[in-house]
């Protein structure tokens, strides 16, 4: 029997046994991946809003007490 070079046309499967995969499928850059990707950017843009949150605080508390001293 011979092997088959292509993971979409496998030879010995019976035809239709394996699930046809992209490109992206099988370059490991499928559907999940983009789900992970998206939770990434998520939690950053959480984690830079509570940073821009300290320093705005941060700077106001400084604007503050330079008044207070002047």
């Amino acid at each position: 029997m011979s092997t088959s070079k292509n993971i979409n046309n496998p030879v010995g499967q019976g035809g239709g046994q394996r699930k046809r995969q992209s490109r992206d499928e099988r370059a490991n850059n499928g559907p999940h991946r983009n789900a992970d990707r998206q939770g990434a950017a998520d939690k950053k843009a959480e984690l830079l809003a509570k940073m821009r949150e300290k320093a705005a605080a941060a700077g106001n508390a400084g604007a503050d007490s330079s008044d207070a001293q002047a």
